[in-house]
């Protein structure tokens, strides 16, 4: 029975948050394929052990710092889509993006593609 979509991204939002790397890669068992890519304009990752690493140098990178989900996901035909923020250990909005992403058979999210910032002006 595949998990709920609102379960599977309250995981990976609960990931990125996570400073503990045997924690994190425990939510990401929840919500993550196997073999799942993550992309961003910084970031190619294949597998859930490499996107917990990835998490992790984030973490070590800028100590304090967080990436926070900001809305609940829009999906239909094993697609997803949803909002987050990075803000600094001061509390400011850094950067805002969107993420979108493919579910797997199971319901974990098999592919996401974040990108940062609004889209350029026409």
């Amino acid at each position: 029975m595949a998990i709920p979509v609102d379960e599977v991204i309250a995981a990976y939002g609960a990931a990125w948050l996570e400073a503990d790397a045997d924690r994190r890669l425990a939510l990401l068992e929840t919500c993550w394929s196997d073999a799942g890519h993550y992309l961003d304009p910084g970031a190619d990752v294949q597998g859930r052990q490499g996107l917990a690493d990835h998490i992790g140098q984030f973490h070590a990178r800028m100590p304090g710092a967080r990436i926070e989900l900001t809305s609940g996901a829009s999906t239909h035909h094993g697609r997803a889509h949803f909002c987050c923020r990075m803000v600094t250990p001061e509390g400011a909005v850094a950067a805002e993006g969107v993420d979108f992403g493919r579910l797997a058979q199971d319901g974990r999210l098999d592919e996401i593609v974040g990108f940062f910032g609004a889209p350029p002006s026409r």
